[in-house]
C-alpha cells in the first residue's frame, strides 16, 4: 500500500502531514509527500527516510519581506496550479491514494480520478469549511466584507475561488479528459472532508452542510532535548512568558510591546525568532532568544504563551496547559483559533492590526488570572494525541 501525501503552505501546513505519514509507515504503508522545496522540508523528510517530491517556489520566500499584491498572489496561485499538474501525475504513480491539505491543492482530485486512485481531502481547521456557524477565513488578497451573514459570505468566497481557479483548472481536466467541474472549492473539499483538529478545542459544529470526519489533531511526539544554553535559562528564574510569531511576521511593535508587558510585571522573556527574524530589543540578561526548538518540551516550563493562532502553536500550548495571548493577522486560520482560545478562558485574543499595548497589558492580565490557569490545566487534560493514529487507520480501513 502507498499512499501520497501534499499540501502547500508553512510549517504549520507540513507538521501534520508528517505525522500522518509517520503512523501510515508504522502500520505498514510505503508513504511519498509533496511539499514546497525549501530546505528544511526536504531535510527533514530525508532524515526520517520519506520520499519527498519538490512543488512550487520556496514558500519561505513568499512569506517574507513585502506582502506580495493581489495580483501577484493571483499569478502565483495560477502558476501553482499548472505546477501541480506537472508533477503530481508522476508522483502519484504506483499510489493507492492521495491525501491533500489545503485549499491551494486544487490539481490533487482531479489527477486522482485521472489516474483512478482515493482522495481525501484534509483541513486542520473547522473555520476553513463552509458552515452557518461562522463565516469563511480571511484568504490573502481578496477584501473580506464585513456586513453580509456568513451563508452570503461563503457564496461569495465560492465565487472568487472560481473567478481564479476554474478555467485554468477545467482547462487541465479537459485536457485529461476529464469532464469539467462547476465549483472549485467544493470540487477541492469533496463531499466527506477530514477535520484534523481537536474535537475539544476546535469541534466541528452541528451542520447538516457537510459529512465531516473529524479525528483529531494530527501530532507526533518530539523527542528533542532543549538546548542547554535554553535549560539554563529557565532554570536561573521563575517561568518565563513565550513571545513567537512561528512563519508569521506579526503587526509593528506586538513582539516589542509583548515584551514590555512581560516584564512591567516581572516576567522573564523568551523570544522565538521565526521566520521574521525576531530579536531581542535590548541586552539585560531578563530575555534570551531561541529559535527551532520542541515546543512540546518548553511550553510545560511556561508562565504564558504569547502567539499568532497557528494551528500547531495552539494545540501545543492548549496541551501543556498554559495560558495563551493570542495576536493573529488577518489571515487564514489565525484569527478562529485565536477565538478559540477566548472562548474557552484559557487565554486572550487581540485583533493584531488593531492591537495597542493598553489592549495588550489587559489581555496579559487576563491570561495570567489564576483561573485562567486552572482552566488551561484543565483543557491540558482533554487534549487528545491519536488523531494521525486514527486517520493513518482510517485511510488503511477506507483502501481495503
Amino acid at each position: 500500500m502507498r499512499v501520497l501525501l501534499s499540501t502547500y503552505g508553512t510549517r504549520g501546513d507540513v507538521d501534520p502531514l508528517v505525522a500522518l505519514a509517520i503512523q501510515l509507515r508504522a502500520l505498514g504503508a510505503e508513504v511519498r509527500m509533496c511539499t514546497p522545496p525549501d530546505d528544511e522540508f526536504t531535510e527533514r523528510l530525508a532524515g526520517l527516510g520519506i520520499d519527498s517530491v519538490p512543488v512550487g517556489p520556496p514558500i519561505r520566500t513568499l512569506m517574507r519581506g513585502t506582502p506580495p499584491s493581489p495580483a501577484e498572489l493571483s499569478r502565483y496561485r495560477t502558476e501553482l496550479v499548472d505546477t501541480q499538474f506537472d508533477v503530481l501525475p508522476s508522483a502519484a504513480d504506483g499510489c493507492d491514494a492521495l491525501v491533500v491539505a489545503g485549499l491551494a491543492q486544487v490539481a490533487a482530485r482531479s489527477v486522482a480520478e485521472a489516474v483512478g486512485i482515493s482522495y481525501v481531502y484534509v483541513t486542520y481547521s473547522a473555520v476553513n469549511l463552509p458552515s452557518p456557524h461562522h463565516a469563511p477565513p480571511p484568504r490573502p488578497g481578496w477584501p473580506e466584507p464585513a456586513d453580509a451573514d456568513n451563508k452570503t459570505r461563503w457564496d461569495r468566497d465560492a465565487r472568487r475561488v472560481d473567478e481564479q481557479f476554474r478555467a485554468p483548472l477545467n482547462g487541465h481536466r479537459a485536457a485529461l479528459g476529464l469532464p469539467p467541474v462547476a465549483g472549485v472549492r467544493d470540487h477541492v473539499y469533496s463531499d466527506r472532508p477530514w477535520l484534523a483538529a481537536d474535537p475539544v478545542l476546535g469541534p466541528w459544529p452541528d451542520s447538516h452542510d457537510l459529512e465531516v470526519v473529524q479525528t483529531g489533531a494530527w501530532t507526533t511526539v518530539d523527542e528533542r532535548p532543549l538546548p542547554a544554553d535554553l535549560v539554563a535559562f529557565l532554570a536561573a528564574g521563575p517561568p518565563p512568558v513565550y513571545v513567537g510569531f512561528g512563519s508569521i511576521s506579526p503587526a509593528p511593535d506586538i513582539a516589542r510591546w509583548a515584551v514590555e508587558v512581560s516584564r512591567a510585571r516581572g516576567y522573564r522573556v523568551l523570544v522565538s525568532r521565526g521566520w521574521a527574524d525576531l530579536d531581542l530589543i535590548d541586552g539585560q540578561d531578563d530575555c534570551f532568544a531561541i529559535g527551532d526548538v520542541n515546543h512540546q518540551r518548553l511550553f510545560r516550563e511556561l508562565a504564558a504563551v504569547i502567539h499568532h493562532g497557528g494551528a500547531g502553536t495552539t494545540q501545543t500550548a492548549a496541551r501543556a496547559g498554559v495560558p495563551q495571548v493570542v495576536v493573529p493577522i488577518r489571515l487564514a486560520d489565525n484569527p478562529y483559533w485565536a477565538g478559540q482560545v477566548a472562548a474557552r478562558q484559557v487565554g486572550a485574543a487581540l485583533d493584531g492590526p488593531t492591537a495597542t499595548i493598553e489592549s495588550l497589558t489587559a489581555a496579559f492580565e487576563t491570561a495570567l488570572a489564576p483561573g485562567t490557569r486552572e482552566r488551561a490545566k484543565a483543557l491540558g487534560a482533554e487534549i487528545r494525541t491519536d488523531g494521525a493514529t486514527v486517520a493513518a487507520r482510517l485511510l488503511l480501513d477506507r483502501l481495503g
